[in-house]
């Protein structure tokens, strides 16, 4: 599925706005803090100019968010999202607990399974 790149710079204005504002920025502050000029600023938040990747990075470090972040907006980057690792069972922590003996792992999750068992019943 393509991305529309005007899609991109509008989200990428909008977030460049916030968190201007955010930080209690005005537009020609942190055009000074970052070093482009105040209309060139005005027109990346309005979602009609394109920044390059070097600027990204000057916004960024001048917003305190990280660049990555900006070229996810901008379109640059792909968004990878952070893999979820699986919660562990009940009884997986019961067997990886090396306190318990084996004798205390079983009866723990015979315990364990008589209370699942009485709850799944109506």
């Amino acid at each position: 599925m393509s991305r529309n790149p005007l899609n991109d710079l509008a989200g990428l204005g909008d977030y460049l706005r916030e968190q201007r504002q955010s930080h209690s920025l005005s537009l020609r502050q942190l055009s000074e803090l970052v070093g482009i000029s105040n209309p060139y600023l005005s027109q990346i938040e309005r979602g009609l100019k394109r920044p390059s990747a070097e600027i990204l990075q000057q916004l960024a470090k001048g917003l305190e968010v990280s660049a990555e972040t900006l070229y996810v907006k901008a379109g640059i980057l792909d968004e990878h999202p952070v893999p979820v690792a699986p919660t562990p069972t009940v009884r997986d922590a019961i067997a990886a607990d090396p306190d318990l003996t084996d004798r205390q792992k079983v009866t723990l999750i015979d315990v364990y399974d008589s209370f699942v068992r009485a709850d799944a019943k109506p």
